[in-house]
């Protein structure tokens, strides 16, 4: 599985929403800063967190953006929804629709379960979660194992 550096900056930039939710409006420039995100390529993520009713935006000199609901009730999984489509797919195509035969039958089954760990884990963790460093038990216990860190 690989996250795009499009869903890692989309996710950080709602971080950074998140972690100033209560300070105003933010610019697209101060979050492009604060994360080291291209600025230019940051613009297009924030069109599509607009489009997609994950942030609001507003024009002028007070202006910037701002989550369109609270963190809490935004998951890790619906900012990388927005900006990057399904969760997992096959060569562009979600593991329901797919269709294997012979040997190969039993990837389907694979493929969805692993669409189910990666829907429960991204699902499961709010921007809120992240921004106040309070992961749930089962993502901390996944990380905290020693093989988690190591390539094979």
């Amino acid at each position: 599985m690989r996250i795009s550096a499009r869903a890692d900056y989309a996710v950080r930039a709602a971080l950074q929403l998140a972690a100033s939710r209560d300070d105003g409006p933010v610019t697209a420039e101060a979050i492009a800063e604060a994360q080291d995100i291209p600025h230019k390529f940051l613009e297009g993520i924030l069109n599509d967190m607009r489009r997609g009713g994950l942030v609001t935006s507003r024009r002028g000199g007070n202006g910037g953006y701002r989550l369109a609901r609270p963190a809490g009730s935004v998951s890790v999984a619906d900012v990388i929804r927005v900006v990057d489509g399904p969760l997992v797919s096959v060569r562009g195509v979600r593991p329901p629709d797919l269709a294997y035969t012979g040997p190969a039958t039993s990837l389907l089954p694979l493929w969805i379960a692993l669409r189910a760990n990666v829907r429960e884990i991204l699902d499961g963790v709010s921007l809120a979660d992240l921004a106040a460093s309070q992961l749930p038990e089962q993502v901390t216990e996944l990380a905290d194992r020693p093989d988690a860190w190591t390539n094979p």
